[in-house]
């Protein structure tokens, strides 16, 4: 069972070192038995490190009155510090554009919120460098900084990635996709040249497509930009995959069946090159959704992040895209769940998050569940609704609920997960399970139950119980 939900991510980059931050990220690397990986937008973008909505920054890059670079890696030094101080491992953004280099630059930081046209965010850092040759030194440079600062073995554990889905809104050029591939090809040189162990991959694509198809043609047949070579460096294949919930007859409904035909998608095109045969997959970001920073104030749908259903949905689609990769015979590594936290916000906005106002919420159990599963998944049968592929094909919205379980083997111990799961957001009165494990060479065992439902597990409830206050008292965030 390849830990393949260890995988976080977030737009702003700052929230990091925050205390709320620090405390998530402590709570969600003590879970996972393996190292967790976390992934994040704006570790190259210009500024001073404040955070805001859907925004962050570094500052790494300037230049001189005479144009010459000038490299500042105090903040994203601060970034990658609080992840390697609880045995973290970054997923390495090569993005965003810097202000000096960007080609259109003012104006450069956004000013988003929610209920505001999602475009308005593409300012000056969206777009490709005006000098290849300053971008590609900046890599260089950063690489090799961390190399001396963390140690080759560690910085070799890593993954490095190209930009965030330059097929949608994040690049804006006259011909994105060639741009993309060229800053791709620049950027993979640099990683290799400052350290030829390094691990680099892409595109990132906001869906598996035409764009994403090309792009791995390109890096396996095609002249690369940056040294005139066939080909460019990949070490991984990352896409993204979200699903689509609406409000349907006042009801929130869930589109699991959206997510899991994006997440094929992606394995099919993977499938398709036996180039890539065995290298590894990451789902770059792995959602109900797309936009973590919209509540559910401005985007009704969204009510579902605060309570079981968030939870649910999540122990049924991570355990069903083992069995989409399997079919598709992808070599799939890891699943970024695209939440962390968000300061100066309301308690449970509504927002996809792990925790609100310090306090995590019940989806954050799930992956402690997760955690507590073992090395190898063993056969789980019964009386079965929904498989995979009838998800794919109409989601869950029959009459029955989906009730399945996702379970694994150890050294003397056996680990299952059963959900009760349904696309559509009511709360109806449970069903019974019986549960029957084969195998177990031991007269007697011990058990223990692990639940997440409306009364355990669950901060959301509790906080309502107390009248839902607006700023709860240290003894109700007890």
């Amino acid at each position: 069972m390849t830990p393949i939900w260890a995988w976080f991510g977030y737009d702003e980059p700052n929230y990091t070192t925050a205390p709320n931050g620090k405390k998530l990220l402590s709570d969600i690397a003590v879970l996972s038995p393996v190292p967790v990986y976390v992934r994040a937008h704006n570790l190259m973008t210009s500024g001073d490190g404040s955070y805001a909505l859907k925004w962050g920054s570094t500052g790494m890059y300037t230049e001189d009155k005479d144009g010459k670079p000038v490299y500042n890696w105090t903040i994203v030094d601060q970034i990658f510090d609080t992840y390697v101080e609880r045995n973290m491992k970054p997923l390495a953004q090569i993005g965003f554009m810097p202000e000096a280099l960007s080609q259109h630059p003012q104006p450069y930081q956004h000013h988003w919120k929610p209920g505001v046209r999602y475009q308005e965010i593409m300012t000056g850092w969206a777009t490709p460098p005006k000098d290849y040759d300053k971008w590609a030194e900046l890599i260089y440079q950063w690489v090799r900084h961390c190399v001396a600062r963390y140690g080759q073995q560690e910085v070799e554990s890593w993954y490095w990635e190209v930009w965030n889905e330059p097929d949608g809104h994040y690049l804006i050029a006259p011909d994105v996709k060639r741009e993309y591939f060229k800053m791709y090809d620049y950027a993979a040189d640099a990683v290799k040249r400052a350290l030829p162990s390094a691990r680099i991959g892409g595109p990132h694509t906001a869906g598996a497509g035409r764009f994403m198809d090309d792009f791995l043609r390109h890096v396996l047949t095609e002249p690369n930009y940056a040294t005139g070579k066939t080909g460019a460096p990949l070490d991984f294949v990352a896409f993204h995959a979200k699903g689509a919930p609406k409000v349907v007859g006042g009801v929130v409904r869930m589109g699991m069946d959206v997510h899991f035909q994006r997440l094929d998608d992606g394995f099919a095109l993977v499938e398709k090159y036996p180039q890539l045969k065995g290298m590894p997959v990451i789902i770059g970001e792995s959602d109900p959704e797309g936009c973590a920073a919209c509540g559910m104030a401005t985007k009704p749908e969204n009510a579902y992040r605060n309570g079981t259903l968030y939870a649910s949905y999540t122990a049924a689609s991570i355990a069903r895209e083992y069995d989409l990769a399997d079919k598709r015979g992808v070599n799939l590594i890891g699943a970024v769940n695209w939440s962390f936290e968000f300061e100066d916000q309301p308690w449970y906005a509504g927002f996809r998050d792990l925790a609100t106002n310090g306090v995590n919420k019940p989806v954050l159990n799930v992956f402690r569940m997760f955690g507590l599963m073992g090395e190898e998944r063993v056969a789980v049968s019964g009386d079965l609704a929904y498989d995979a592929a009838s998800i794919k094909a109409g989601g869950v919205r029959g009459a029955r609920t989906d009730i399945n379980a996702l379970a694994t083997r150890g050294k003397r111990r056996v680990a299952v997960m059963v959900w009760n799961y349904h696309d559509d957001d009511i709360i109806d009165a449970g069903a019974p399970v019986a549960l029957q494990i084969a195998g177990i060479p031991a007269r007697a065992v011990s058990m223990r139950h692990y639940r997440i439902d409306s009364d355990n597990s669950n901060s959301y409830t509790a906080w309502k119980r107390m009248g839902s206050p607006a700023s709860p008292s240290p003894a109700q965030v007890l």
